[in-house]
């Protein structure tokens, strides 16, 4: 049986995940991922998603305040045999619907019982209370079977928590013939993401705001979203349309604009990875490349080399941590670190010097810096880095920085500082 149809669209949606286990610091929802997946595959929009712990009346207000503002409501969990497991209560509780018991639930759980020699405790009849009005969700997977109801132009929907039982009954709600799929509306959702490097969030915004404030006027209006991420700055642009090429041609136009204002900092336009840009510049122009890190301790070639067939292009580096090895390794006069100090810029192009001599690349990468916690000095604080990248013809190019954040935070960004400029460089 399927409900039926609200008199308008789903376009909306809040998840709920249900279970006080979820509000510790052990277990982890990642059923809202998977779920927001599906949904925007139908164009229905997930404005919140939420958890809350297995208490009856606190879920049945969370629901009330979720139908205040969204066209539907998933709710994970609780749907097991025991006390806790109050979903089924608090959204009769919520929408003022009685749970009916169905007998042929009983004798499929009973029979599911009997097949593994087992007798059905008989508290697994919460299990087959359903509300009044709704239709129940199959679980191949199971013993808690789900359920929907439509109330008005709203629908709300309960589904185990197990991942494995929620993933297979959702799949066959948004298929083709699908429950939510027939609620849905034509348009569907459709998006791209602008990958930016060498400027923080607020400069991003600073340049970005002007252009993708005029958007919302457009036809198809298109939604943007700065986030910071580690060693990046994304934007994110969606829009909402029945006809994918229309959209496409939207976000083309709005993604060209972009780049327009930010320039050569947008590094990705397609979801690739920094590693696997500068991965493929050096494949297209027959270049390799090889590297002496200090501070970040490998990290870049290790981020090279995790792109599969990075044999064709990285030949190797060194791992010059101390002043013996950065002399031993990859060349560099003693003199001239007691001259200008381990991390400076002349350091830097003297690494990455010896090093594209001694492994024989096209291009050399040289990284020394103070990554903290200790060792930063007034003249030279934690977060100083010095990044040298030779080119091709010689031509050495350097830069220092001044990086924040933990250990991890500045070995990151040095090792994303330095392969942007080795991108910059083959790009010009």
């Amino acid at each position: 049986m399927t409900p039926d149809a609200p008199p308008k669209p789903i376009r909306t949606a809040e998840v709920i995940a249900v279970g006080s286990e979820l509000l510790g610091s052990t277990r982890v929802d990642t059923n809202s991922l998977f779920l927001a997946d599906r949904l925007s595959s139908l164009g229905i929009e997930l404005r919140a998603k939420s958890v809350v712990g297995d208490n009856r009346r606190e879920l049945a207000e969370h629901l009330r305040r979720s139908l205040e503002r969204v066209d539907l409501v998933i709710l994970s969990g609780g749907l097991g045999p025991t006390d806790d497991d109050v979903t089924r209560d608090a959204v009769s509780d919520a929408l003022g619907v009685p749970l009916v018991e169905h007998p042929e639930i009983v004798d499929r759980l009973r029979e599911r019982f009997a097949r593994r020699g087992l007798q059905m405790p008989d508290v697994n009849r919460r299990q087959a209370l359903i509300l009044e009005g709704g239709v129940v969700l199959s679980n191949p997977n199971g013993t808690a079977p789900g359920q929907m109801i439509v109330r008005g132009h709203q629908a709300i929907v309960l589904l185990p928590g197990p991942p494995r039982e929620l993933k297979a009954m959702m799949d066959v709600l948004v298929s083709g013939d699908g429950a939510l799929a027939k609620h849905a509306s034509r348009e569907r959702l459709f998006r791209t993401t602008l990958f930016v490097v060498g400027r923080g969030e607020s400069h991003v915004e600073e340049v970005a705001q002007p252009v993708y404030s005029k958007w919302l006027r457009h036809e198809p209006p298109i939604e943007t979203t700065i986030l910071a991420a580690p060693g990046q700055v994304e934007l994110h642009l969606m829009t909402r349309s029945p006809d994918a090429a229309d959209a496409d041609r939207a976000l083309a136009r709005a993604r060209d604009e972009l780049i327009a204002a930010l320039g050569g900092d947008v590094f990705s336009i397609d979801g690739r990875s920094m590693e696997e840009i500068v991965g493929q510049l050096l494949l297209d122009r027959h270049l390799t490349i090889a590297a002496a890190e200090s501070c970040t301790g490998g990290l870049m070639m290790s981020r090279l080399t995790d792109v599969p067939g990075s044999s064709a292009y990285v030949l190797g580096g060194a791992v010059a941590y101390s002043n013996e090895l950065k002399t031993s390794l990859a060349d560099v006069d003693p003199a001239l670190i007691a001259a200008h100090g381990a991390v400076s810029e002349p350091v830097a192009v003297a690494l990455a010097e010896g090093i594209r001599k001694r492994a024989g690349a096209s291009i050399g990468v040289g990284i020394t810096g103070i990554a903290g916690p200790t060792g930063g000095t007034p003249e030279k604080p934690v977060g100083t880095v010095a990044i040298a990248v030779i080119a091709p013809d010689g031509a050495a190019h350097v830069r220092t920085f001044s990086l924040f954040g933990t250990r991890t935070m500045i070995k990151f960004w040095s090792s994303q500082y330095a392969m942007n400029m080795v991108r910059r460089l083959l790009i010009s």
